[in-house]
């Protein structure tokens, strides 16, 4: 391979220029390409499973955790809800050129704003190979150029996908360096990679913390971020006991090692002594290890939680429960321990429904529903390239609109300025 800072410069050349295609490329030609990448994996699903049996075998030998090697594993399953994915991308309306908010002015003129690519968007990310579909078919369908930068644990998943992605953006008359993959494991890539400010727009990480913070440092290049996944469920007093149980559960237990899953479980005082015994054999059958407040091991039998646990984002079978004095201890706690990312209440009560929904200052909030609905997919959004908490430029699972921005547009018949 030549120079590492020439091969990633090469790189951000061959995507800006492909950007530039991709960017007037017609909604019909971009669909093509995603259902040709949709033929091409399902075809190739054996080389993916056997490239990915090899990522799966070196990473136990390195030692990563199940929660990782969950992610890092392509089941036949995962290999039709990527596939799905790309459909799902392919039928949601083009934003590419949508004009909005277009009016006349005193002088004649009429203004409006119209939607229009980022450009060339760097995604980096660890273990999980269904990113580089997701983020390949998101960019497209926006009308960007991707430069993918997988963890060196999914070297060969990622390798195997990109040969089915650029097969599709071939077979639809696109280039193929449209979606590009950094061959090189080398942990100096990634820091070349974030001072591209030349060719490269944003920057979107998705893996731990010390990685996100590492690139917020030293990046030149705006970024599109989240830093961890503390989510809560809150259970009020005036919760129907049902619903608690079976959203309490499917929060924590449905996945682990994701970022919308529920790591702390808050419980109105009034509901506590009836819903926690219940929800802690359901949490004892599924191997979950509980953490809790003085109140809380009153009721049932758990460790006891430190001030590290509320802000713990364990991505583990862990889960830390609080018993609080109601609605406003719940929406305090969240405010402090947070991280932004996904919070939800149990309630009946439309108005504690509705200060919740107001109060609770996430990129997604939510009544009587899992946190594991924060999820592109879910949302309707075809896939997402990430979750964002930050509230510029974009927020909550990052799906098409995200990928692009607005230009003002201004048309006139001979106007000038007097």
């Amino acid at each position: 391979m030549q120079n590492l800072v020439e091969y990633i410069q090469t790189l951000g050349q061959k995507a800006r220029l492909a950007s530039r295609e991709v960017g007037r490329a017609s909604t019909l030609t971009k669909n093509q390409a995603l259902l040709a990448m949709v033929e091409a994996i399902l075809a190739e699903r054996e080389t993916i499973r056997r490239e990915n049996a090899k990522d799966l075998a070196f990473g136990r030998e390195r030692g990563l955790s199940p929660a990782l090697l969950d992610r890092l594993e392509l089941t036949e399953a995962r290999i039709d809800a990527m596939a799905e994915g790309l459909r799902q991308i392919a039928s949601l309306p083009d934003p590419i050129g949508e004009i909005e908010g277009l009016k006349c002015r005193p002088s004649g003129i009429q203004v409006g704003r119209m939607r229009v690519p980022l450009g060339v968007i760097a995604v980096i990310y660890e273990a999980r190979p269904n990113v580089t579909v997701d983020a390949a078919g998101l960019c497209l369908k926006a009308g960007n150029a991707c430069i993918l930068r997988g963890g060196s644990e999914a070297i060969h998943s990622n390798r195997a996908l990109l040969a089915c992605i650029q097969q599709g953006l071939r077979q639809a008359g696109l280039p193929d360096t449209a979606v590009q993959l950094v061959e090189t494991t080398e942990r100096a890539a990634v820091l070349e990679l974030i001072r591209q400010d030349r060719y490269v727009d944003v920057i979107i990480p998705r893996g731990g913390r010390s990685l996100i913070e590492a690139i917020v440092a030293e990046s030149r290049i705006p970024v599109i971020k989240h830093l961890d996944g503390v989510c809560h469920v809150y259970i009020d007093d005036r919760a129907d006991l049902a619903k608690a149980i079976r959203i309490a559960v499917n929060a924590k237990t449905q996945r682990f090692g994701v970022c919308n899953a529920m790591e702390t479980l808050l419980v109105a005082e009034g509901i506590a002594d009836k819903v926690l015994p219940p929800l802690a054999e359901e949490y004892r059958k599924a191997k979950v290890e509980l953490r809790g407040c003085t109140r809380t091991r009153q009721i049932i039998a758990c460790l006891p939680a430190t001030e590290d646990d509320w802000y713990a984002e364990y991505l583990a079978p862990i889960l830390a429960i609080r018993v609080v004095s109601g609605l406003d201890e719940a929406i305090e706690h969240i405010a402090r321990y947070g991280s932004a990312h996904t919070d939800a209440i149990v309630t009946e009560d439309l108005n504690h429904a509705r200060r919740f929904l107001r109060e609770v200052d996430s990129s997604s909030v939510m009544v009587n529903a899992s946190t594991r609905f924060a999820d592109g997919f879910e949302y309707g959004l075809g896939a997402e390239i990430g979750i964002s908490t930050d509230k510029l430029h974009a927020r909550g699972p990052v799906g098409l609109e995200g990928l692009t921005t607005q230009k003002f547009i201004v048309l006139g018949d001979g106007h000038i300025r007097t």
